[in-house]
C-alpha cells in the first residue's frame, strides 16, 4: 500500500513492513499460546476493504450479519461529534457518513477489541487495559498533529499496539509475572525482558498477527515498531509518521509499566523539541478522555463506556515519574 501520510513525501508502506516482519510469521510463537481470531464479519469486511471497486452497499451487508459491530457503528455514527441531523438507522447510511478508510479503522479496532476481550488474562484487567490504550491514542493523535502526518492512523495503531498482551500474559503467566514482581529500578523494559526469555516480544507477535489478518499495512508498522523509543525520531523515513507517534505514545505510564522510564524521555524531548509540551499534551489527553463522549477519529465505543478510570498521567507528571503497578 502507497500512502501520503509523512509530509508531501509517499510512503511505501509494504515495503517497510516486509522489512519490519523480514519473513517472520506468527509460527514463533510457542503452540501454548491460544492466539485470537478476529471475527467472521471483520475479517470479511477488511478482505472486501481491499478492493476500490467495491461498493458500499456490499460492505453495509457484511456488517448488518454482526448485530454487535453494527450496533457500535450507529452508537459512533450518532455520537454528537458527528452531529447528524437525523438519526443514522442503518449501517450503509454510517458507512456513508465515515468513508471507506475511516469505517475500516473502526471496524478494525472494534473487532480486534472484542476478539481480545474474548480472553481471560490474569494479569491485566482489560476495563483498565483499554482505557489505558484509550489515553495512549489521544496523545499519539496530538502528536501526529506535531508531526504533520496521518492522525487517524496514529490514533489507531497506538490504540492496538499492546492487543495481544493479554493473551500473551494469559497463556505464558508465569514468565511474565517474573517481569512484574521484579523490583529492580533498572530492570529490562518489557520488550526487552522478551526479547531476552523469548527470541520475540509482543509488537513482533501483534505485527505478525495483524498481517496474517490483512490489516493495513502503516498499521502493521505502528504495532511492529511501538517500542522503539525516541530513536524513531531519527529514522529518515518513520521519523515524522504515525509510526513516530505511536512509539512516543508507547513511553506513557501504564499498568503493566513496560518502561520503567518513559516519562522521563519524554521529559527529555520536551526540552530539546519547543513544539512538544508535555505538560499540554497529557492535560489534552486527560480532558479528552473524561470530557468528551467521542473523539474526532476512529475508537472503539465501549472504552468511553468503562467504569475503570484511565492511568492518571497527570498525577504522573507531576510525580515525574512512574511506577510499577502493586496490583492487576
Amino acid at each position: 500500500m502507497v500512502s501520503r501520510t509523512v509530509g508531501e513525501c509517499v510512503v511505501d508502506w509494504s515495503v517497510i513492513r516486509e522489512e519490519a516482519l523480514a519473513g517472520l510469521t506468527v509460527s514463533v510463537i510457542p503452540p501454548k499460546v491460544r492466539l485470537p481470531a478476529l471475527p467472521h464479519a471483520v475479517t470479511l469486511f477488511v478482505q472486501r476493504s481491499r478492493d476500490e471497486t467495491v461498493l458500499l452497499k456490499d460492505l453495509a451487508k457484511i456488517l448488518e450479519a454482526d448485530a454487535g459491530l453494527t450496533i457500535q457503528l450507529l452508537k459512533y455514527v450518532n455520537s454528537s461529534f458527528f452531529a447528524v441531523q437525523k438519526e443514522v438507522v442503518s449501517a450503509f447510511q454510517a458507512l456513508s457518513i465515515l468513508g471507506c478508510q475511516h469505517s475500516l479503522r473502526f471496524v478494525i479496532a472494534t473487532g480486534m477489541e472484542a476478539a481480545i476481550r474474548a480472553h481471560h488474562s490474569k494479569l491485566i484487567n482489560q476495563n483498565a487495559f483499554w482505557s489505558t490504550n484509550l489515553q495512549k491514542a489521544i496523545f499519539s493523535r496530538e502528536i501526529a498533529l506535531l508531526l504533520k502526518t496521518d492522525p487517524e492512523v496514529a490514533f489507531v495503531g497506538s490504540l492496538l499496539q499492546d492487543y495481544v498482551l493479554p493473551v500473551l500474559t494469559n497463556d505464558l503467566f508465569d514468565d511474565y509475572r517474573l517481569f512484574v514482581q521484579s523490583e529492580d529500578p533498572n530492570t529490562q523494559t518489557l520488550g526487552e525482558f522478551e526479547r531476552t526469555r523469548f527470541g520475540w516480544d509482543h509488537g513482533l507477535v501483534g505485527a505478525c498477527l495483524a498481517h496474517d489478518w490483512n490489516l493495513p499495512d502503516e498499521l502493521v508498522c505502528c504495532i511492529r515498531y511501538h517500542h522503539s523509543g525516541l530513536q524513531i525520531l531519527s529514522d529518515p523515513r518513520l521519523g515524522r509518521s504515525p509510526v513516530a507517534a505511536t512509539a512516543l505514545s508507547a513511553l506513557l505510564p501504564d499498568q503493566f509499566c513496560q518502561h520503567h522510564h518513559g516519562l522521563e524521555l519524554l521529559m527529555q524531548l520536551e526540552r530539546t523539541w519547543p513544539d512538544f509540551c508535555l505538560q499540554r499534551l497529557t492535560d489534552s489527553t486527560c480532558r479528552w478522555a473524561w470530557e468528551s463522549t467521542t473523539i474526532p477519529s476512529c475508537h472503539v465505543v465501549r472504552a468511553w463506556q468503562t467504569n475503570i478510570p484511565p492511568v492518571p498521567l497527570g498525577n504522573s507528571m507531576r510525580q515525574k515519574g512512574d511506577t510499577r503497578a502493586s496490583s492487576f
